[in-house]
C-alpha cells in the first residue's frame, strides 16, 4: 500500500507529538502522516518511572491528544527503508510512505540485560511499564539494574509500592559521575535507610529466567535471586533508518542549528538527533523537555517557520522525599563541582564550571530557579565558588 503525505513523521512518541502541533499551527491543510513502531499513540513517557507508580496514578492519564491535529497514524508499523531520492519510507510489511518534508523522531532503545525471559524488563515503554507492575508489589523482591537516573527512580518507585529492592550497579555510589562525591555517598545511605540494599562494584554478568523467578550472576562472583529484574542501563539512539539512508552521524543524527539533517527535506529531533547547543557544544539529550522543545522546533522549520534551536537541557528527578531539577552538562567526572548547601544534602545548588563558566546547575530540593539557572548558563562569565554564592536563592 501507498502513502502520501506532506509532512511524514517517522517516531510515535513526546517528540511527534510536538512536531504535529506545531505543523499544524501553521499549516491547516497540509497531510501529515506518523509512522510508529509501539502499538500505542504518543504518550508521556517520564510518569513511566515517577507518577504512575503513586497510588490513584491513572494510567490512561499519560495519554497525548495528538489526533485531535487530524493527521493519519500508522502504529505498531517499524520503518527500515529511506530512498531518499525517492522521499520514500518502507515499513517491514513493505508498505510505502511517500513525502514532501521528512522528521526522523525515532528516539532510543533501552540497553539490554544479557539475557530475557518474562520477569526480565529492559525499562524503556509504556509496555514495559505494565509488565514490571504486575510483577511488583508487597512481597515481591525486585532486583533494579542500574544506578544511574532510570535505575534511582525505578528503585524509590518500586519500594513506594511495597516491593522488596536490591540494586546492582557497578559504581560505588547512586548518581556517581553526575553528582559530587558526597551527595552520591549521601544517597546510598538515604536508599539504604529506606530498606533498598545495594550491591555496588558489580556487574550483571548473566542470569537465568524461569516462571518462578530470576537468578543474576553477578562480577564478584555472586549470586542474586530475585521475582523479577528492571534494568536501567542507558539508552542508545535509533539511528539504524538515517544509517542505511546515508545520513551522518555521531552518536546520533547530526543536525545544524536548525534541526536540519544535510538533506534539505529530512528534520531530526529528540533522543536521537545530536544539535550543537550555542553555550555547550554538540551533544544529544534524552529528556523530556529536549524531547518536546526539539519537536516544537522541528515542527515550526518544517512549516516554514525556521529558527535556531537555543534550548538548554532540563531534566528532573523524584526520588522518594527528595527531588531535583538540572539544566546543562551534569557531569561530575570532568567539571569542577561548586556546591552550595542550605543544608547538607537536603537543599541546595551545585555548579558544574569549567574555565570559569558555568555549564550546569543542579537545584536540590530548590525549584522554581530554572530560568535563573539557563541564565548563569548563558553569561560570559568568569564566575567562582564566591561570586556564585547567593546567585540563585535556596529557600
Amino acid at each position: 500500500m501507498e502513502h502520501r503525505y506532506d509532512y511524514l513523521i517517522i517516531g510515535g512518541g513526546m517528540t511527534a507529538d510536538a512536531a504535529v502541533g506545531a505543523i499544524r499551527e501553521r499549516d491547516a491543510e497540509g497531510s501529515i502522516g506518523l509512522v510508529g513502531d509501539e502499538s500505542d499513540p504518543p504518550y508521556e513517557r517520564p510518569p513511566l518511572s515517577k507518577a504512575l507508580w503513586k497510588e490513584g496514578a491513572d494510567e490512561a492519564g499519560i495519554d497525548l491528544d495528538t489526533r485531535r491535529h487530524g493527521l493519519d497514524m500508522h502504529l505498531g508499523r517499524r520503518a527500515v527503508e529511506l530512498d531518499r531520492a525517492a522521499r520514500r519510507v518502507r515499513d517491514e510489511s513493505g508498505d510505502s510512505y511517500y513525502y514532501g518534508k521528512l522528521l526522523l523522531a525515532t528516539g532510543a532503545r533501552a540497553r539490554s540485560l544479557p539475557f530475557g525471559g518474562e520477569r526480565v524488563v529492559n525499562f524503556r515503554t509504556r509496555a514495559d511499564f505494565l509488565r514490571l507492575r504486575s510483577l511488583a508489589g508487597k512481597g515481591r523482591h525486585v532486583a533494579v539494574v542500574g544506578g544511574g537516573f532510570i535505575g534511582a527512580e525505578l528503585a524509590a518507585a518500586l519500594s513506594s509500592v511495597g516491593s522488596k529492592v536490591t540494586m546492582v550497579f557497578p559504581s560505588d555510589a547512586i548518581g556517581a559521575g553526575r553528582f559530587s562525591d558526597g551527595l552520591a555517598d549521601y544517597l546510598n545511605g538515604y536508599y539504604r535507610e529506606r530498606g533498598v540494599e545495594l550491591r555496588t562494584g558489580c556487574k550483571v554478568k548473566n542470569g537465568d529466567c524461569d516462571e518462578d523467578g530470576v537468578t543474576l550472576i553477578l562480577s564478584d562472583g555472586s549470586e542474586l535471586e530475585a521475582d523479577a529484574v528492571a534494568a536501567g542501563l542507558g539508552v542508545d539512539p535509533e539511528t539504524g533508518l538515517a544509517e542505511q539512508a546515508g545520513l551522518a552521524l555521531d552518536d546520533g543524527i547530526v543536525v545544524d542549528a536548525r534541526l536540519r539533517t544535510a538533506d534539505p527535506a529530512i528534520w531530526a529531533a529528540g533522543d536521537v538527533a545530536r544539535y550543537p547547543s550555542p553555550t555547550l557544544g554538540m551533544r544529544r539529550v534524552e529528556h523530556e523537555n529536549a524531547a518536546i522543545s526539539m519537536g516544537h522546533h522541528a515542527g515550526c522549520g518544517m512549516a516554514g517557520e525556521p529558527r535556531d534551536y537555543a534550548v538548554e537541557p532540563f531534566f528532573y528527578s523524584d526520588l522518594f522525599d527528595l527531588g531535583y531539577e538540572a539544566v546543562g552538562e551534569i557531569d561530575a567526572q570532568h567539571l569542577e563541582v561548586v556546591e552550595h548547601w542550605a543544608e547538607p544534602f537536603r537543599c541546595g545548588v551545585t555548579y558544574y564550571m569549567d574555565g570559569g563558566r558555568v555549564r550546569g546547575v543542579l537545584l536540590w530540593n530548590v525549584w522554581g530557579q530554572v530560568e535563573a539557572a539557563r541564565a548563569l548558563i548563558a553569561a560570559p562569565g568568569p564566575q567562582d565558588g564566591d561570586s556564585l554564592r547567593h546567585r540563585i536563592p535556596m529557600g
